[in-house]
């Protein structure tokens, strides 16, 4: 489990093309200090299981199935690209955040930014299947990062991605300083997770 509190920002050193997988290392010397064998970490918001670690170069290696490949933005990653890291948390550490699982559950596409004087907005497309989980003031994970939705409406046209439905979070300095969304041009695609205890409401209220 994650908080999607960012920790740092690494930076993709390696791509190893495997198939229908992929092995990627990463450069992150504060989420690599006391990662072993078997640790997770979140990569732009997926939870990726260390399978090398090198100390001298502070870098980590992770093997990337085909699911998240097509689930989420990490096969589009390249070497120089930069990523948001945060290390499982630990039971006896605050939660930040909100509980974020580190299964991405879609992608969505960042449509516009507002720049205000101490702040910034940034409206991002949402798919249909994971509208019905995001409501205003609530929780949502962008590409490992934990935001409340200041926004939610319905685009007339629809985006590039095909999407309609939009929300917009609202990024402080720190957050646009630390993490890859404060830069994130217009047209970049990000990892989305939804509140989860939404999904299991709604399980539950369907099983009746």
């Amino acid at each position: 489990m994650f908080t999607g509190i960012v920790e740092e920002l690494g930076e993709i050193v390696a791509v190893e093309e495997r198939g229908d997988a992929s092995r990627i290392t990463v450069r992150g010397p504060v989420v690599t200090s006391d990662a072993g064998h078997g640790d997770s970490i979140a990569v732009n918001g997926v939870c990726l299981t260390v399978v090398d670690k090198v100390v001298e170069g502070d870098t980590f290696t992770v093997d990337v199935m085909g699911e998240t490949l097509n689930r989420s933005s990490i096969g589009g990653l390249t070497v120089g690209s930069r990523v948001n890291l945060e290390r499982a948390a630990a039971v006896d550490s605050r939660l930040g955040g909100h509980i974020v699982q580190g299964h991405v559950d879609g992608t969505g596409t960042v449509v516009s930014r507002d720049p205000q004087e101490n702040w910034e907005v940034v409206r991002i497309s949402l798919p249909d299947s994971l509208a019905r989980y995001v409501v205003e003031k609530g929780s949502i994970t962008v590409d490992g990062i934990s935001l409340t939705v200041s926004a939610l409406g319905v685009a007339a046209a629809p985006a590039a991605d095909g999407n309609t439905d939009w929300f917009e979070v609202s990024l402080i300095p720190t957050t646009r300083e630390l993490t890859t969304l404060g830069t994130a041009p217009v047209g970049t695609t990000v990892n989305l997770e939804v509140d989860i205890i939404a999904k299991y409401v709604e399980r539950l209220v369907a099983r009746g």
